[in-house]
């Protein structure tokens, strides 16, 4: 089920920071913006999962979408922030470089993403989003975070 730029037209997208790329999620699914802190471990999880948190009694899991999409060694900094999402109702942390705003697009700034190698494969794209000379990746975050090879919904939430 692919989404058309009039879908997207008035939703506000929080736009994120990965590396060199500047992504947007759909902010409905975002429940809360917290600093990075240090996250327990869980044995055989895979690598991009850094650890589960405990936030406010309930535990979720942290994906470091940089490991998780090869953008090289992720440095923990003051900019560092978990971005919790509630995907379907569940509740998952997932940590970018930065955040900087709130966009609301219009159908006439959301663009079809071209296939080509971005870190994320194209299934999980919306589309970009054009801001003045701005380019924020649209990331369809629900089909990511319950995609299989994230392995999320299943094994480490449930």
């Amino acid at each position: 089920m692919q989404e058309n730029a009039s879908d997207i037209a008035g939703r506000e997208f929080l736009a994120f920071t990965l590396g060199s790329e500047e992504y947007g999620i759909d902010i409905l699914k975002v429940q809360e913006i917290r600093g990075y802190e240090a996250v327990t471990r869980i044995a055989n999880a895979p690598e991009f999962i850094k650890g589960v948190i405990n936030l406010r009694g309930i535990i979720i899991p942290v994906v470091d979408m940089r490991i998780k999409f090869n953008l090289g060694e992720p440095v923990y900094d003051q900019f560092t922030v978990v971005i919790i999402l509630n995907i379907n109702g569940r509740v998952v942390g997932m940590v970018v470089d930065s955040v900087s705003d709130v966009t609301t697009l219009t159908p006439e700034q959301v663009k079809p993403a071209p296939e080509m190698g971005t870190a994320f494969s194209s299934d999980y794209l919306i589309g970009l989003g054009t801001i003045d000379e701005r380019m924020l990746i649209l990331v369809n975050i629900d089909k990511l975070m319950s995609s299989e090879e994230m392995g999320l919904m299943e094994t480490v939430a449930g």
